[in-house]
């Protein structure tokens, strides 16, 4: 899999890459990370990519030309790259869409700043649009990388155990119960009991009531759905 970063600040980024799960990844070669600066295809003089927003408003605007210029450079290089725009105001995030993600071959995030892109680069552009929560940031960067992360780790081989997929959170409706390690007792608080005492029905029993639990006080409309769900299954 490949991703390409089009963003105006590639060193917020890169440091992810060093470390931990993504960068094994790297060097196994299931991953490639690549950068592309729209300002190195600015027609400015002195390589503006952002102007006054048109109709008033506070703040400056992504101008279109250096990156419509640099996305059609992109698909010059790779018809097939998928395009993703960052902005609040789109579709939210879900782990399904990380999954469905994971099955391209190249995928290219284009991160704002400011106070946005020109809504006609996005239109000419875009193969989808994301939002990863009802908040602000100062640019589309982290956003990009909560995606990449998400995806990377549905990519076979990425994960060392790639059975860690099939108990997380929101591969179903409930979250995922809550995890212990060793030492069994600590600060006088202990983990539960039937942990320890390796009937591995009764530990899957306990786990879903915790998992159950959880989503009844995080996200109760999650546990809607599991309980629709067994009904519907019945």
């Amino acid at each position: 899999m490949k991703f390409t970063f089009v963003t105006l600040f590639s060193n917020l980024i890169e440091g992810y890459f060093q470390d931990s799960i993504l960068k094994r990844a790297i060097d196994k070669n299931l991953l490639e990370i690549e950068y592309l600066n729209p300002r190195d295809f600015s027609e400015n003089k002195h390589s503006k990519v952002d102007d006054t927003a048109v109709g008033g408003g506070a703040g400056m605007v992504m101008n279109p030309q250096p990156l419509y210029d640099s996305l059609k450079e992109l698909q010059k290089a790779d018809e097939d790259v998928h395009i993703i725009f960052l902005t609040p105001v789109a579709k939210p995030f879900r782990q399904n869409d990380a999954k469905r993600l994971a099955k391209k071959e190249h995928i290219a995030f284009v991160s704002g700043r400011y106070e946005g892109i020109d809504e006609r680069v996005i239109e000419e552009f875009a193969d989808e649009v994301f939002s990863i929560g009802d908040y602000i940031l100062t640019g589309g960067e982290l956003a990009s990388l909560v995606i990449c992360d998400a995806v990377s780790r549905n990519i076979e081989g990425v994960l060392g155990n790639s059975g860690s997929l099939e108990v997380e959170s929101f591969e179903t409706p409930l979250l995922e119960a809550p995890s212990f390690s060793k030492p069994q007792e600590y600060e006088n608080n202990s983990v539960p009991s039937e942990y320890l005492k390796g009937n591995h029905s009764n530990i899957r029993s306990i786990k879903l009531a915790l998992s159950e639990c959880k989503t009844k006080f995080f996200r109760p409309e999650q546990l809607l759905k599991h309980r629709t769900r067994k009904s519907y299954e019945k």
